[in-house]
């Protein structure tokens, strides 16, 4: 009916932040952080649109300058997925949908091309990426998501806790989630219109809703750990990789 089933990369970026405030906006080599993850999104040669998401016009009109695409959503969405929500449903031609977070500048357009590959080819509702990890305090740490998968890299759950259990001596990876999602337009609208189950209300964490709604999240294996802003020391480290390139 649309023509070609179309995949876009939206990205959710809000100036409110309890640990940085207006990071999206923050400057590194004369450009804002909203414009680093922009421009990779747009290297990405199998998306055929980039667009950012925001509901704040100070986010709005820096995107606008350096010329990238953004639409203005509601300032009443709990989470980004829910925002972008709001603007695939301005565009029917959207089947596939990338939420990159705007607060990842360190984020590959290889990785960002695993996440389209695994929810437009391999019979998934999601897809998303995972690391190894062998820090042992990563691994206890729940502030870092862990993953365990199947055989053909689906995942069967994300937890704070450390997972796989070590009744044994390790005979099992243990992965830690980046978080970046790929979704068919199906399961954006189910995820979003769908109530908050027990799983996700336990763990807080939104993906474990899919999972227990019985879909399927496939998930890619990337050795790189990207640099996230979420303080003033992540931007200070950023800053200083640019730096040193």
């Amino acid at each position: 009916m649309f023509g070609k089933k179309k995949t876009a990369i939206i990205i959710p970026a809000r100036y409110g932040s309890s640990r940085l405030e207006g990071k999206p906006l923050l400057k590194v080599n004369e450009k804002p952080i909203i414009q680093w993850v922009y421009e990779t999104a747009k290297s990405v040669k199998s998306a055929d649109k980039v667009i950012v998401a925001t509901d704040d016009e100070r986010i709005y009109n820096a995107v606008k300058e350096f010329g990238g695409e953004v639409e203005m959503t509601s300032s009443e969405h709990k989470c980004g997925s829910d925002r972008i929500k709001e603007v695939t449903d301005r565009h029917p031609e959207f089947e596939y949908i990338i939420n990159l977070q705007g607060d990842e500048p360190m984020i590959k357009k290889e990785h960002i091309e695993a996440v389209i590959d695994g929810v437009k080819n391999h019979n998934a509702d999601i897809s998303t990426l995972i690391r190894p990890i062998e820090d042992k305090n990563e691994v206890d740490n729940p502030n870092l998501v862990k993953c365990v998968i199947d055989n053909n890299n689906f995942a069967l759950y994300f937890s704070r806790s450390k997972i796989p259990f070590e009744r044994k001596e390790n005979p099992s990876p243990f992965y830690g989630h980046i978080g970046i999602y790929g979704y068919t337009r199906k399961a954006l609208t189910s995820m979003t219109t769908s109530a908050q189950t027990s799983l996700e209300i336990s763990e807080s964490l939104e993906q474990l809703r899919a999972l227990q709604m019985g879909m399927r999240i496939k998930t890619s294996i990337v050795k790189e750990k990207p640099v996230g802003i979420d303080t003033i020391e992540d931007y200070e480290k950023f800053k200083e990789i640019i730096s040193n390139k």
